[in-house]
């Protein structure tokens, strides 16, 4: 049994009242500067990371990664990543080559596309 408020099924009152004090449907970032960059993070040499681009998604938390100093590493999403950031085929990422073994990486942040426009016009990525 359901109640209705003014024609109003008591299911969806709360979501369209919602709708109405909003006012707009339009996207908060509607305006001309869709988002600006605060700051951006640069990878750091005394941790020994690099950047690197996603080649492919190999499944399992793994994925193929191009990096910037020329070799192509299997890079790991850790645990504490993977449910907080989702990688596609394309994207620039820190990468953090593993000292055992230099052909593995874990990736350790991933950017945003204003932020690799940034690091593109202020020459990180070639």
């Amino acid at each position: 049994m359901q109640i209705s408020k003014g024609g109003i099924n008591s299911a969806n009152y709360r979501s369209t009242v919602r709708k109405r004090q909003a006012g707009s449907n339009k996207p908060v970032n509607s305006g001309d500067n869709p988002q600006e960059i605060t700051r951006v993070r640069i990878p750091r040499k005394d941790r020994n990371e690099v950047l690197a681009t996603v080649a492919s998604l190999l499944g399992a938390k793994r994925v193929t990664l191009h990096c910037m100093d020329g070799v192509v590493r299997m890079g790991r999403i850790p645990g504490s990543k993977k449910k907080k950031m989702w990688v596609r085929e394309g994207d620039v990422v820190i990468a953090n080559p593993w000292e055992v073994q230099d052909s593995k990486a874990d990736v350790a942040w991933k950017y945003t596309r204003p932020q690799v426009e940034w690091l593109e016009r202020k020459g990180y990525l070639k």
